[in-house]
């Protein structure tokens, strides 16, 4: 069906009548989720949609069991005006993160509430035995509060993936796993196959969309970069409101451009590479070899603990973060340089020291990012409450659910 009629120089003159009811239906949906409550003349108030275009939507909304309705009982006089929702309790994503360690899985309402978590130690030797499991744990814990099917299952994966594959979603490679080609949407819909969304993603690309869809910083730029901090480093690109995936769908690998020319020895072939002196092992790393660590004493530490360690007074735990802080900032200046972004969200478990790193961050970024000129580049801290790839795997389903046509992948 052809959606459109189209001039020679590709000017949109007309949309179909369905079309248009999808978009419509997509803007007010959407209206509903940011404003909540509101009320129907607002609705037609700010999307400049008439109001019996906004009933007949809203109408079908509730009817699916998207919406409801509740009275505005904030002291108003006379007859109390009704207001809208989104509803809860209802319509469940279920969300996995393949980490290289460890396997987070969630149960997560559309509004991005957890209703529960799992994790489950990492077995990537079979990719097939192991979502196979994965998703036999998840759907356990979906019978415990919801009596039907999930609406979409959420996958993130610290790799390139290749999410417009025909199954939902391809992981192309993924150093941390080990996995090269695995086709994870098919995997998935072979165990589930009355799941109509499953989407495999990025962990880092749809970080960003979680921060865009389900954040606090309420972000209304349309050029953000999501940089995400761990076991290696990834980030998610927004350009014009349009998450960029790449030609061979990796883009935002910047963990592995070169900051240090000859450097240190990177498990991608390279040397000098971000990620070997700015994650979270880069981190480990330094503190352990500056405090002579045997092997045995550096098995069990991690970040968390060296964030511990340095709001207890430990010198070498805070040197060792703040060097990470300041190649954090000197790899963000060449991404200012390259991207000239808005706003770059950070999320991963440094940012709990967000007190002791921003200052370094900051300096290298000053010093290196904006060419010695005026600049309004807002650094912060993720707003996400739970890990950001896990979140991401929920808003990946929770995108779809909601047609937001303004957030492309």
């Amino acid at each position: 069906m052809m959606l459109s009629k189209k001039t020679k120089h590709g000017n949109i003159l007309s949309i179909n009548a369905k079309v248009a009811r999808n978009i419509n239906r997509a803007i007010i949906l959407n209206s509903i989720r940011e404003r909540q409550p509101i009320s129907r003349a607002r609705i037609s108030e700010l999307t400049k949609l008439n109001k019996s275009t906004v009933s007949n939507i809203v109408a079908t909304l509730i009817a699916e069991d998207l919406v409801i309705e509740e009275p505005d009982n904030r002291g108003a006089v006379g007859r109390s005006p009704i207001n809208l929702r989104v509803k809860r309790g209802k319509h469940y994503v279920g969300a996995i993160y393949f980490d290289s360690s460890k396997t987070e899985l969630a149960v997560i309402d559309m509004d991005g509430t957890i209703i529960s978590k799992a994790e489950i130690k990492t077995e990537a030797s079979d990719p097939s035995q192991f979502v196979a499991l994965c998703i036999e744990k998840l759907n356990a814990m979906r019978r415990q509060s919801l009596p039907h099917l999930f609406r979409g299952i959420g996958i993130t994966v610290a790799g390139i993936v290749d999410a417009a594959s025909a199954s939902g979603g391809t992981v192309v490679y993924a150093p941390n796993l080990g996995w090269h080609e695995v086709d994870l949407g098919q995997i998935v819909r072979e165990h589930l196959p009355d799941i109509e969304i499953i989407t495999v993603e990025n962990d880092a690309r749809a970080s960003a969309l979680a921060e865009l869809l389900l954040g606090t910083h309420k972000i209304t730029s349309a050029n953000i970069v999501f940089l995400s901090v761990g076991a290696g480093i990834g980030a998610g690109i927004v350009v014009d409101n349009r998450i960029l995936s790449g030609g061979t769908h990796a883009a935002g690998e910047f963990g592995h451009m070169t900051i240090v020319e000859g450097g240190e020895q990177c498990t991608c072939g390279n040397q000098g590479c971000w990620e070997v002196y700015a994650s979270d092992r880069a981190t480990v790393r330094r503190y352990a070899v500056t405090k002579k660590l045997s092997r045995d004493k550096t098995a069990d530490l991690t970040l968390t603990s060296i964030i511990e360690l340095s709001y207890r007074g430990d010198a070498i735990a805070r040197e060792a973060l703040t060097t990470s802080a300041q190649y954090i900032g000197l790899g963000i200046a060449n991404i200012v340089r390259s991207f000239d972004p808005e706003v770059i969200i950070i999320g991963g478990t440094i940012t709990r020291a967000w007190d002791l790193i921003y200052p370094e961050i900051m300096e290298a970024v000053n010093k290196r990012g904006f060419f010695g000129k005026e600049r309004n580049t807002a650094i912060l801290p993720t707003s996400l409450t739970a890990p950001p790839p896990l979140l991401g795997a929920a808003a990946l389903s929770i995108r779809k659910i909601f047609t937001d046509y303004r957030i492309a992948l």
